[in-house]
């Protein structure tokens, strides 16, 4: 959202600051300029070609699309004659040196007068330290007398990467002359509602200049914008200035009357004399003052005539929400030059732009849930309420940050797109991101995108803002996992964790979803095996030619169908190959059954049977259960391990497992329960891809100062 504010807009882009530049870019740019001091000391010719700048400069390419009716807009951005409607134009940003050969001038001029005057010093090992040390350094200062935002025209043949199919940067080609003039000049108009507001925010705008200010200042701008009688009056304005004109004399008059004993008393002191101008006292009615005062604005009471609160007594987000939906109306009227602005306009800038771009930053800054979930409802809506907005002469494209689960769950999948963060290549290296464009996650709007689509909008949309997913089998596994966390992994119960419920046969229809997005996901699930020639359930044994009905085991992780062969794998090989996801499902138990006995192998159905057998003395000794636990119970007091794995296979299918979870909740400490290995190694893994990210950024960071 800054680089679209810094760039486009273009009284903003003195904003732009070195800070603004990729962290780990600016290794690449300090040795050029170590290159240009050794290269002079040396009498060597120093490298001034732009070639070696470009790639770490800050930059941003624009794509616009136009037709026929567009060409008189757009001649100026045409890559080559040969160029047809409909195809693409694109315009590269960047930031870059003025004169790179004044650059080199300057930056070795101060660099060498720095280390003469450190040299100079009387005492053997002197502490001055004298600007500037590095090309960082230099630019820390002179950036802005140094670099200026740049334009470029690109080539659309290489917009697209044949592969993936979206938008990558192109190198531009070698010779490549800027423009001579701002190339949206007359094509965009860009307005902002910038994120923190009333907070304090190193890219905000300060209230003056801003789209968010009280209601109150927002009505008085856009009465001396649009509705100001005073300003080029018509006919329509006559009845207004007239009243205003009467009530002028009406004040001025009774202004005389009031203060004549006290100009009386004055002209009592010889004053004013014979040749000093006398006192006259006369008012200035200006309709816009009225609206200078805080308490302008005001709320009725429901069901009141009389009793109001002023503006700043209304909720903080209610005032919030005001306020945008006002600054969206003021940028749609200013755009789309309502009342008096079209009159305001010079002759040469009276033409509309065709595209709008409004920029609202995490609108959910001081707004419940519903307000949220409002506010992204009605938003685009009011930016197209005017009449003139019903052809397609004009474009308007609302582009919202968001953090807030909320809004994403209001708006169309084909609309969203996701900052999916990319490892680091190597240490000291800053992670980079991928923008994800959703619309193409699950093709076509087929089964599958219509149930993700629907899925998501009962879970609220959470998982797009996790650092990691659980996916589990079903509510027993929702309710008891929480407590598995919380009590044996303090550092997973740490992260932010998105868990969901989704059953086995319908795990995979996310698995377009969860790749786009890169997310770390362990997804636990159960065996369901069957029979080998059958869908019938049948209770997991080796060697009798069983297969798993589970299809995310068949169709993602591990891709296995027969259920020997998913006993035998190793946890290495329940891991996609990208290491991001992770399988859990049950494993072969050995157990002592029974005190003395020998051990024996069980191989668990469910998550129930798995965490009845991995809690035997815990669930035996509950007194009275009901329910389902009441089965597993008397299952677990069978004379065998092979009796007891029959029982609950056989009673599984009958009661609540929901009920079993609350009852095991409610008669036993968390701490007391002890989760199957399966679920226990699974959750080990996530913790620990999880610690391997968080060690990615630390030794990142560290690796930043030390560069520093």
């Amino acid at each position: 959202m800054d680089a679209l504010i810094l760039f486009l807009k273009r009284d903003r882009r003195k904003d732009i600051s070195t800070t603004d530049f990729t962290l780990s870019n600016w290794s690449t740019l300090d040795q050029v300029g170590k290159q240009w001091i050794t290269a002079t000391g040396n009498d060597v010719t120093p490298d001034l070609g732009i070639g070696a700048w470009l790639p770490h400069l800050p930059s941003i390419d624009v794509w616009l699309t136009a037709d026929e009716n567009d060409l008189h807009q757009v001649v100026h951005l045409l890559p080559t004659l040969d160029w047809t409607p409909k195809e693409l134009l694109g315009v590269r940003l960047i930031l870059a040196p003025k004169n790179i050969e004044q650059l080199y001038k300057e930056f070795q001029e101060a660099y060498n007068s720095a280390r003469n005057a450190e040299s100079a010093s009387s005492k053997s090992e002197s502490l001055l330290s004298l600007w500037p040390h590095s090309m960082r350094d230099f630019l820390d200062q002179k950036l802005h007398s140094q670099f200026e935002v740049q334009c470029y025209i690109l080539d659309p043949s290489q917009c697209k990467d044949p592969v993936q199919g979206v938008a990558t940067p192109q190198p531009l080609p070698q010779g490549s002359v800027p423009l001579n003039r701002n190339p949206f000049e007359g094509l965009i108009k860009v307005d902002v509602i910038t994120a923190q507001r009333g907070f304090s925010d190193p890219k905000t705008e300060d209230g003056s200049r801003s789209g968010f200010a009280s209601l109150s200042t927002q009505l008085r701008r856009y009465y001396s914008m649009h509705l100001d009688p005073s300003e080029m009056p018509d006919k329509s304005d006559i009845e207004a200035l007239e009243a205003i004109e009467e009530a002028k004399m009406v004040f001025n008059d009774q202004l005389k009357t009031s203060f004549e004993p006290a100009i009386g008393e004055l002209e009592g002191l010889n004053y004013p004399g014979f040749s000093d101008p006398r006192i006259s006292i006369t008012s200035q009615i200006d309709p816009r003052d009225s609206l200078d005062q805080d308490a302008t604005v005001k709320y009725e009471l429901p069901g009141t005539e009389s009793l109001y609160l002023p503006e700043k007594y209304n909720g903080l987000g209610y005032q919030n929400l005001i306020s945008m939906v006002f600054s969206l109306i003021r940028f749609r009227d200013e755009w789309m030059q309502v009342g008096k602005a079209v009159k305001n306009q010079d002759t040469n800038d009276a033409a509309i732009e065709p595209l709008h771009i409004v920029l609202v930053e995490e609108p959910e800054a001081h707004l419940h849930a519903q307000v949220q979930q409002v506010f992204i409802k009605k938003a685009y809506k009011v930016l197209r309420e005017h009449t003139e907005l019903g052809s397609s002469l004009y474009s308007t494209q609302l582009i919202v940050s968001t953090h807030s689960s909320h809004i994403a769950y209001e708006i169309d999948f084909s609309c969203l797109r996701y900052f999916r963060r990319e490892p680091t290549a190597k240490q000291g290296q800053v992670p980079t991101a991928t923008v994800v464009n959703l619309s193409r996650t699950f093709g076509e709007n087929d089964e599958t995108s219509k149930f993700a689509d629907r899925y998501l909008r009962t879970t609220h949309c959470d998982l797009f803002f996790a650092d990691a997913a659980i996916l589990v089998e079903g509510s027993a596994e929702r309710m008891l996992l929480p407590h598995f966390v919380r009590k044996n992994f303090p550092n997973l119960n740490q992260s932010y964790i998105s868990l969901l419920e989704i059953g086995g046969a319908h795990a995979h229809r996310l698995r377009p979803l969860i790749e786009s997005l890169g997310l770390l996901s362990l997804i636990i699930t159960d065996l369901d095996s069957i029979q080998e020639n059958g869908t019938a359930r049948a209770r997991p044994e080796r060697g009798k030619g069983y297969r798993t009905g589970n299809n995310t085991l068949k169709d993602w992780v591990p891709e296995r169908s027969l259920l020997d062969d998913l006993l035998e794998l190793s946890d290495d090989q329940k891991k996609s190959a990208n290491g991001l996801v992770r399988v859990a499902y049950q494993c072969p138990i050995t157990m002592e059954f029974k005190e003395g006995e020998d051990k024996d192998e069980a191989i668990p159905y469910t998550f129930e049977d798995s965490l009845a057998l991995s809690n035997l003395a815990l669930l035996r000794g509950f007194k009275k259960p009901v329910g389902l636990l009441k089965k597993l119970q008397a299952a677990l007091n069978k004379d065998s391990l092979d009796d007891a794995c029959k029982n609950m296979f056989c009673n599984l299918e009958k009661g609540s497992k929901a009920e079993m979870a609350l009852e095991l909740l409610y008669r036993s400490e968390p701490n007391e329960l002890k989760p199957p290995d399966y679920i226990e190694n699974g959750l080990k893994w996530l913790e620990g891809k999880l610690d391997e990210r968080k060690l990615e950024v630390i030794s990142t960071e560290s690796a930043e100062v030390n560069d520093a």
